[in-house]
């Protein structure tokens, strides 16, 4: 799939590490560093604009490894980007450690999947078809 893209930061344009990633790392594109002080949120910019084909979605992901060694994950996770967005590709992070954590120009700071996604049209109904689970919700199945 060809995807068109602007670039107004000065990073290197998004790509998968290996040739079975799903995602393609996305990076800060700063002036100079931000600073996440513990359960502080900030929106970070890539510079990045994308045009998706129609039906197609693009995800915001955490990066594992940044969720496991600092504790930064992205907040409106999966978070998407439509089809129809052409504004700036952002990442809103968030520090759940307890210590601040600094995003310097050019960290990797979360990945980006791009999904096919349909369109639904409801159909308003008085009752639904039966299942074996019916309405058990949370937790219903218990603990195995």
């Amino acid at each position: 799939m060809k995807v068109n893209i602007i670039n107004k930061g000065h990073q290197p344009l998004p790509q998968y590490a290996t040739s079975q990633s799903a995602g393609m790392d996305l990076r800060a594109n700063l002036d100079e560093p931000v600073i996440l002080k513990p359960l502080e949120r900030k929106l970070i910019p890539t510079g990045l604009h994308i045009a998706l084909p129609v039906g197609f979605e693009a995800q915001v992901r955490p990066r594992s490894g940044l969720a496991l060694k600092k504790g930064i994950t992205v907040l409106n996770t999966p978070g998407t980007i439509d089809a129809d967005y052409r504004g700036e590709i952002g990442v809103v992070l968030i520090n759940l450690s307890q210590e601040e954590f600094v995003v310097n120009d050019g960290e990797r700071i979360a990945q980006m999947v791009i999904a096919r996604h349909e369109n639904a049209e409801f159909i308003e109904v008085e009752v639904l078809d039966e299942t074996e689970r019916g309405e058990g919700g949370y937790g219903h199945t218990g603990v195995k």
